[in-house]
């Protein structure tokens, strides 16, 4: 019976591995082993990356409301259960970029949400 190696499939895989590992430094895109290793941990670092974008835009969305209701006289927690109370539907991110690119229609969401919390008309 010949002797079966598997010389061929191993040098496609780790070819295939090592080419995934190109641009990083040194023995990490050389070496077989630390090379998998490597990418291993890149992989877990993607993963969790992915679920902390939204975090991270999440926050950037929060601080941005929270500056311009600020700026017309409410805080964010104040403007978030105004809304809350006006049935005013919008997310975070939309709201956010009405707050940039259209103040004066960000104007009039706040005014209803001061109105639905009983609070009187900015000085």
């Amino acid at each position: 019976m010949p002797r079966v190696t598997i010389g061929a499939a191993r040098h496609k895989r780790h070819k295939k591995l090592l080419k995934r590992a190109k641009g990083f430094v040194g023995g990490r895109s050389k070496l077989y082993k630390t090379a998998h290793e490597t990418l291993l941990r890149a992989g877990a670092n993607r993963f969790s990356g992915r679920k902390e974008k939204k975090r991270d835009y999440r926050a950037l969305w929060i601080t941005r409301l929270n500056a311009a209701a600020v700026a017309r006289g409410l805080r964010y927690s104040q403007l978030i259960a105004g809304l809350a109370k006006a049935n005013i539907t919008l997310n975070r991110k939309s709201l956010s970029e009405i707050a940039i690119a259209d103040p004066a229609a960000f104007d009039a969401i706040v005014a209803q949400a001061r109105q639905a919390l009983g609070l009187a008309a900015a000085a």
